[in-house]
């Protein structure tokens, strides 16, 4: 019964996302009142002949993160995903680089399991809404997931990601 007690239900806040805006400096992303990710595994089915039941295999990801929040000035990431949007940016110039750190995890001397990925950011929406400019769209994965750890000397406003030594790709 003591594992039971030791066991904490994790807030969504402490899974804090982090835009790449200067350099390699991770932001923030703050204000975002949507952040969800929607894994879309794709599967191969089959059923043997000698075999009552089908099976399936995940054999791979279409990985988006739905995102909305209300543009506020003075704040890089914003500014970032609303000139996509706004200035209508295709290809590879419509990529940022994301970092997301687990606060409820941490590693070794302290710092935080994390987890950075480029994606492409497919602008749905802007302007909806009448107390607030609200941009609206999805984040969609254009390469793999490097695993690694996060830290942050200034209460996780920017962070400072360093990859695993294994590489970080996923099997």
């Amino acid at each position: 019964m003591a594992n039971e007690t030791a066991r904490k239900l994790v807030g969504r806040h402490k899974r804090l996302s982090f835009m790449k805006t200067e350099g390699n400096t991770y932001t923030r992303m703050s204000e975002f009142t949507s952040l969800s990710e929607a894994k879309e595994s794709k599967e191969y089915s089959r059923q043997y002949v000698d075999e009552p039941t089908e099976r399936s295999d995940v054999v791979g990801y279409a990985t988006g993160v739905s995102y909305e929040f209300d543009r506020h000035t003075d704040t890089p990431v914003h500014a970032r995903l609303a000139e996509i949007s706004d200035d209508e940016i295709v290809g590879t110039e419509a990529q940022v680089e994301i970092v997301t750190v687990d606060l409820f995890e941490t590693k070794q001397g302290g710092a935080c399991m994390a987890r950075k990925r480029v994606y492409s950011v497919i602008p749905d929406s802007s302007g909806d809404g009448t107390d607030a400019l609200i941009y609206s769209g999805t984040l969609k994965a254009a390469g793999e997931i490097i695993k690694g750890s996060a830290a942050s000397t200034d209460k996780w406003k920017t962070c400072e990601f360093t990859e695993d030594s294994s590489g970080g790709l996923t099997e």
